[in-house]
């Protein structure tokens, strides 16, 4: 169906050279939109899967965590001239009990989960009013935006946070035809639950408590992306779609 075509239209996905942010890029590609990934590094394998598809790939290097919003934002336009569609999914995990957690891993995770989302939203947002044109930004929350989880302080407080701005920001842009919602993954197979699935008691008990009995795949976030930047979302906003298996109906 045409509305959710999102043909002629390019999305800047954040950390997009691997995991759940290369399955949302390669989606939206076969969706129709041409992708420029901002990664900390080159993303070969991307660019190879969404070229294959016939559209266009830029990478833009650059660490979320030290470069400003502003200047990443006006390099990619430099490369595309425009931006449709914001998907903040670059992320970061330090696991260790509560007592001991440390500030530099509180910081580096707060900077990357929820700092640069808020500023590169602002960014984003700000080239759309310039252009007086409608926009969609997604972002990635978790299972963890909705609980409490354990020994992942500063991974908790920055996906709750992104839980709730997604909301804030919903609500001061819709009437600039700018929805912001966000999808809330669960129990993913990638590189941040790999010491979860290499814990065989640990790995049990998630499994235990999934309906659908495995392990997402970034392939399972495809439709819920292509709809949260399609037309065919146009009237939802501020919402946090979760893609877990049935995770929070147990």
């Amino acid at each position: 169906m045409t509305r959710f075509s999102l043909e002629g239209r390019i999305a800047m996905v954040t950390g997009c050279n691997k995991g759940l942010g290369q399955g949302i890029a390669v989606a939206l590609a076969e969706a129709g939109a041409d992708i420029v990934g901002v990664n900390r590094s080159g993303a070969d394998a991307t660019r190879v899967e969404v070229e294959a598809l016939g559209r266009r790939y830029d990478n833009v290097e650059a660490e979320l965590d030290r470069d400003r919003a502003e200047d990443i934002v006006a390099r990619a336009l430099e490369r595309t001239g425009r931006l449709d569609i914001l998907i903040n999914n670059a992320g970061m995990i330090r696991r260790a009990p509560a007592l001991e957690f440390t500030v530099a891993d509180w910081d580096s995770v707060i900077d990357v989960n929820l700092k640069a989302v808020f500023f590169l939203s602002q960014q984003v947002a700000r080239h759309w009013l310039e252009r007086k044109s409608p926009g969609r930004i997604v972002n990635i929350a978790s299972m963890l935006s909705f609980q409490g989880g354990i020994r992942v302080p500063s991974y908790t407080a920055s996906k709750s946070g992104v839980l709730g701005l997604t909301r804030l920001l919903a609500n001061e842009w819709a009437a600039h035809g700018i929805t912001v919602n966000a999808i809330a993954p669960g129990y993913m197979a990638t590189d941040n639950t790999q010491p979860l699935r290499d814990d065989p008691q640990r790995s049990a008990e998630i499994l235990g408590r999934i309906p659908a009995g495995r392990w997402g795949t970034p392939e399972d976030l495809a439709g819920a992306a292509i709809f949260l930047c399609s037309d065919a979302s146009s009237y939802v906003n501020g919402h946090t779609l979760a893609v877990d298996g049935g995770w929070l109906a147990r």
